[in-house]
């Protein structure tokens, strides 16, 4: 992230002088403006006290200059360290964070100014951040926040799922789950959502619902072998961790396994990983015979799915080139 509001940096240096409360070219805005290019420059090195400083000269001269309070928020924020909590100094910036955060969302709210509306999303996003957990860790005030960046951009399912983990965090998993199930609504082509409602059912140890999910992003994206190893991933180690599996099940769920592994490699049958973990799900599958004829039989297929893998591992390690 840090990396993105970098590079985003240099984006908003070249705006226009101009502000629409200063009126163009007034000495004011172009003061403003030359305080922000130090402060930014200053940001980006990562000195973030006298990037503040600098951010904070910018909006005495203009304070109608919204991005100069994203910056100075995140400036804030970047200066607070967790392992320092319980410093009346360093505890008392993110509540100033906060605050400036809120006046970014405000001051670039109907801004035609250029990443105006990107800037506005990522204040909504880190004033959230600031209120969650490992910073203020008040959900009474991260809610409404999220709230209202849903109703700002009720199309845009990363909202949904932002206030999904908010009630996560909160122990709250029915509300959570309504929210990771609009994030599909509103998005019922993405395949992430059904990814994120997959990895959500998985925190809440339910396998089967698990399942149902990735197999709906499977189906999403059948042109993608990853999405099909990854349901071979997850059958694996539901059988191999949890030993209260019934055995009809482990097998039911072993076989629906080596299914998405073969789906994996229908793709691209040189996907070693995919080949690795069809051996290892064979593997298990001799586990869990009782006739020492059919035992043979699956690890001999796993011996030469291994076997397999290795050549593709290796084949494709030796076409790395190497560093200069």
């Amino acid at each position: 992230m840090q990396f993105r509001l970098t590079r985003m940096v240099v984006l908003v240096i070249g705006l226009a002088v101009a502000t629409s409360a200063c009126g163009q070219y007034s000495l004011s805005s172009i003061r403003s403006l030359k305080a922000f290019r130090d402060g930014a420059a200053l940001y980006a090195a990562g000195n973030y006290p006298e990037a503040a400083a600098k951010f904070e000269e910018s909006i005495s001269h203009n304070p109608d200059f919204g991005f100069s309070y994203f910056y100075l928020a995140n400036s804030y924020d970047n200066m607070y360290r967790a392992t320092r909590a319980g410093d009346p100094e360093n505890d008392a910036l993110l509540p100033k964070a906060a605050q400036n955060y809120r006046l970014a969302i405000d001051k670039l709210a109907g801004s035609e100014e250029p990443q105006a509306a990107q800037f506005r999303k990522l204040s909504f996003e880190y004033l959230i951040a600031v209120y969650g957990p490992g910073k203020l860790d008040d959900f009474s005030q991260a809610e409404p926040v999220a709230r209202e960046l849903i109703a700002w951009e009720p199309n845009d399912p990363a909202n949904y799922q932002l206030l999904a983990r908010l009630y996560e965090d909160q122990g709250d998993l029915e509300q959570a789950e309504a929210m990771f199930m609009k994030a599909i609504e509103v998005r019922p082509d993405s395949p992430l959502g059904y990814q994120l409602l997959a990895y959500f059912y998985n925190r809440q140890g339910e396998f089967d619902k698990t399942m149902e999910a990735f197999e709906k992003r499977a189906n999403l994206e059948p042109d993608n072998p990853e999405a099909w190893h990854t349901m071979g991933t997850f059958y694996y180690d539901k059988v191999y961790r949890d030993t209260s599996v019934p055995r009809e099940q482990a097998i039911a769920y072993i076989e629906s396994g080596v299914q998405a592994e073969d789906r994996a490699l229908e793709i691209n049958p040189d996907y070693y990983e995919a080949v690795t973990y069809k051996s290892m799900l064979l593997a298990l599958r001799a586990s869990k015979e009782t006739s020492r004829a059919a035992q043979e039989k699956y690890l001999a297929e796993a011996d030469a799915l291994r076997e397999r893998a290795n050549e593709l591992q290796a084949k494709q390690g030796a076409a790395v080139p190497a560093a200069n």
